[in-house]
């Protein structure tokens, strides 16, 4: 089926194919329970499935929360306020209001793109959405309320049987909520599940039942399905004596571990669900010091993750290493403003790599690309020589960061070539769209931002507030930046500094095509730099602006 699409409503295409997808499969589990087969509890249409959630997240102080008439938990987090459930196909109405039942004077639902009207009565919001979306809610003199809908779960496995190896069964018998260091159990149910699923052809499961598991490192082998069930939370010990040391990070001075990670040369993995993988950062940073990435797919190929929430990691959440033909939909990264170098997603050194649909929130940048040295301080004890990156999307994004939006770099030690970011929502930042080739000496070329939303521009990072910023650095050398198309950008707000392209003798940015970029207060796609406050510029090639 094809959809015509304007330049401005191009993000709805993926949306519209994906509910789509999600409407038949609805409807084919339908079709299964009438034939006595198995049906997800999301089928319906306005379903809302609720997440349990754990006595480790306190409850908000601000909020309440009701969809289609069901009450859905929100959390006190620090920074903002989270709600999370699941939303069967079908529009969904939407209740917010403030716990001490004061009148709203003001309200804000972001992404604004999605033209979300709503009414107020007395100390109630509410409002209705067409879809399942990540959506950040403002009440005036409350913090941000980040409410999660997740497409409906329409591949929940079973808690037991052939191929499914639940952790909290015997011969595991592991058990949640006790703060018991329970690692050796769930390695043994990982082990015993990929064997399964290499001796069938298939993939074993691993069953996680809701509660919090603590666990130290865990390393997941080829054929092996992780499920975190609903109100499942992995979560970092606290204590840095349980866990290995994977790397360092020279600009924090302190050594990293993987809390999740893959065996080299494995494939055929997935991680999914709807339960969360805790990185308890500030456990980990006092008194411990030791930085968390939370999930490491090192040397694998055909690996999957699926509305996995990822929160509080100590240094870059998932990294992405060296890996081929992956796949991250439906996720979740919800990191503090007060840890630095707490990215959400950095595909470093990989392949074949899609990242759709996702919310990225923390200090440092929620979304980017990176290539390293053959040994670099953050993964020191990966073997093997650097690998460039190529072919890499990031697709249907919200993003709220004190850094960059979407960003290409700091690392280009290795090539970087085919990189796209499209159907994206900054929500705030202090850069909207950055590419940064500040290490190496290698090339990035053909790189692609379009449909992208710059709500806010409220931080600085290096001296830059603006919407656009494309650099070149001068550290371990000097690479150049070549092919750059940055298309159909809505700037609501442009920041306080120039945008800015900015090469050097001997690495300049060429080739780079602007086009339908509309600017606060106008309606009309701007046709010249100055209209779109481009005016620092240095070491720079062909450089072109249509409407």
């Amino acid at each position: 089926m094809r959809f015509p699409l304007t330049p401005t409503d191009a993000g709805a295409g993926s949306r519209v194919l994906r509910r789509l997808a999600l409407g038949l499969t609805a409807l084919l589990l339908g079709v299964a329970a009438l034939l006595g087969g198995p049906q997800s509890a999301q089928a319906a249409a306005g379903t809302v499935g609720v997440y349990p959630v754990a006595s480790i997240y306190p409850a908000s102080t601000d909020y309440r929360l009701t969809v289609n008439g069901t009450s859905v938990p929100v959390t006190k987090y620090s920074g903002y306020d989270i709600a999370q459930f699941a939303l069967g196909t079908g529009t969904a109405t939407m209740a917010v209001t403030k716990v001490n039942n004061t009148g709203i004077g003001s309200y804000s639902i972001s992404p604004q793109k999605l033209g979300i009207a709503g009414s107020v009565s007395g100390p109630t919001l509410t409002f209705t959405v067409q879809n399942d979306e990540y959506l950040i809610v403002k009440l005036d003199g409350r913090p941000n309320l980040v409410i999660a809908a997740d497409p409906g779960e329409y591949n929940r496995p079973a808690t037991s049987g052939t191929g499914i190896f639940n952790v909290q069964s015997a011969p595991y018998s592991a058990q949640p909520n006790t703060g018991a260091y329970t690692t050796t159990a769930f390695q043994t149910a990982l082990d015993d599940a990929a064997a399964w699923g290499s001796a069938h052809g298939t993939q074993g499961i691993v069953y996680v039942p809701a509660g919090v598991w603590t666990l130290g490192n865990l390393y997941l082998r080829s054929n092996l399905a992780l499920y975190l069930d609903r109100g499942a939370v992995l979560r970092y010990t606290g204590d840095a004596a349980h866990y290995v040391v994977n790397g360092h990070k020279t600009s924090q001075g302190r050594d990293l571990t993987w809390f999740i990670s893959t065996r080299y040369s494995s494939t055929n993995i997935k991680i999914y669900g709807r339960g969360i993988i805790d990185g308890n950062g500030q456990a980990a940073l006092a008194p411990s010091n030791l930085g968390v990435n939370l999930l490491a797919p090192i040397y694998t190929s055909g690996f999957t993750v699926d509305g996995i929430t990822f929160r509080e990691s100590s240094s870059w959440a998932v990294i992405p290493v060296r890996s081929s033909d992956m796949t991250f939909r439906n996720i979740k990264m919800f990191n503090r403003f007060d840890m630095g170098e707490n990215d959400g997603i950095d595909v470093i050194e990989s392949t074949g790599v899609t990242v759709s649909h996702a919310i990225g929130i923390g200090l440092d940048d929620p979304f980017s690309t990176k290539t390293w040295p053959d040994v670099a301080d953050i993964y020191k004890s990966v073997p093997g020589t650097a690998r460039p990156l190529d072919n890499v999307t990031f697709d249907d994004l919200v993003s709220w960061t004190y850094c960059y939006g979407v960003k290409v770099g700091q690392g280009v030690v290795q090539p970087q070539n085919k990189v796209t970011f499209q159907h994206v929502v900054v929500y705030d930042a202090a850069v909207g769209i950055g590419v940064h080739h500040k290490y190496g000496a290698a090339s990035a070329t053909n790189i692609k931002f379009d449909d992208i939303d710059i709500e806010r521009l409220s931080f600085s990072n290096d001296g830059n507030r603006t919407w656009l910023a494309m650099m070149t650095g001068s550290t371990q050398g000097i690479g150049p930046v070549t092919g750059v198309t940055v298309s159909n950008v809505r700037v609501r707000n442009a920041g306080t500094t120039a945008a800015r392209i900015n090469g050097l003798p001997g690495a300049p940015i060429t080739g780079v095509a602007l086009s339908h970029i509309v600017m606060p207060g106008s309606t009309a796609a701007a046709t010249t730099l100055s209209q779109v406050n481009l005016t620092n510029l240095s070491e720079y090639g062909t450089l072109t602006i249509t409407p």
